[in-house]
């Protein structure tokens, strides 16, 4: 989900109710201790109370591999309170992996453990350490041995994305593989992983067996998929909420992107919520070529009429 799930997309996203909790995109840490200003703009949720705008609470998510590092730096986040700080042992990008990031840690089991503990230590007991994980890097043999790992370390809730570094976002995602973790540790564990729809979510939690379910690229081809989970429904968001939707994110970005990236970042949503909305297949097939971010607001809005509150959007600076 990095260059799309990020602040602005959490904000529209979390007006729509039945969105328990946020993770942010990861902030990378290398070999140095990053300023608060760093946090404060990949997560900027930290500047009120680590909410977003409808009150959802936000936890800002590292990702590194040398201990002391990341203890330093959730030693500065946690000056900013957040409601929480997960970790990264889940990213299958070989960008990050071959720096020894993400998903290689799983090879370390022992290697999870002081991470963990680090920065367990280094921020106070009131704010949760939690980490995400997947099931391994070729194979799943170890998975068992590295949930116990983050739990030994102090992880007080692990979100396992049921698929290998290897296995990356090809189905199906191994949701009874959790239900071996589960068994193995006593912290609470998260399904992740493949969740598209409420029946998706119904067997991700009758073959894991957790009791909560993280919801990525689900949610956002689906910004209702959470609400509808809450209440049993299956009814989508009308085409006229959806359209609020995309017309306040339109305004967002035009606040804070570079003109020449805009329009990329609608077409990129576009492109998840036509699995779901035949509306949004239409507008993004019109859409896909159209680069100009002076007249794309209006092009939306010929899909997608503008009601009230989003006139600003037509014509950003």
């Amino acid at each position: 989900m990095e260059g799309l799930l990020d602040h602005d997309l959490r904000e529209v996203l979390t007006r729509v109710p039945g969105i328990d909790r946020c993770v942010s995109e990861f902030i990378r840490v290398t070999d140095q201790v990053l300023p608060a200003r760093v946090f404060l703009r990949i997560c900027p949720e930290l500047g009120r109370g680590g909410r977003t705008r409808s009150g959802v609470p936000v936890r800002p998510q590292l990702l590194g591999s040398d201990p002391a590092c990341l203890a330093d730096n959730a030693a500065v986040l946690a000056t900013l309170q957040p409601p929480g700080i997960d970790l990264n042992f889940g990213c299958p990008a070989k960008v990050v992996n071959r720096h020894g990031g993400g998903a290689m840690l799983l090879d370390d089991p022992e290697g999870l453990t002081r991470i963990v503990a680090a920065v367990r230590r280094a921020v106070p007991p009131e704010i949760p350490v939690s980490a995400k994980m997947r099931l391994g890097t070729d194979d799943d043999r170890r998975a068992v041995e590295c949930a116990q790992a983050l739990a030994d370390g102090g992880a007080a809730e692990i979100v396992v994305h049921a698929r290998t570094r290897a296995q990356g976002y090809r189905p199906p995602a191994h949701w009874a593989r959790i239900a071996d973790l589960r068994a193995a540790v006593a912290v609470p564990l998260v399904a992740n992983g493949e969740i598209w729809s409420v029946e998706d979510a119904q067997a991700a939690r009758a073959a894991s067996g957790c009791h909560a379910l993280m919801i990525g690229r689900g949610l956002v081809a689906d910004p209702s998929l959470a609400l509808r989970l809450a209440q049993g429904s299956d009814a989508l968001l009308d085409e006229a909420t959806l359209g609020d939707m995309l017309h306040h994110y339109w305004a967002q970005i035009s606040q804070r992107v570079e003109p020449r990236h805009r329009a990329g970042r609608v077409k990129q949503w576009l492109n998840f919520l036509r699995r779901r909305y035949p509306r949004a297949e239409q507008a993004y097939q019109a859409l896909r070529a159209h680069n100009d971010s002076r007249h794309f607001g209006l092009a939306l809005a010929q899909w997608f009429p503008l009601t009230g509150g989003h006139e600003a959007a037509v014509a950003p600076r």
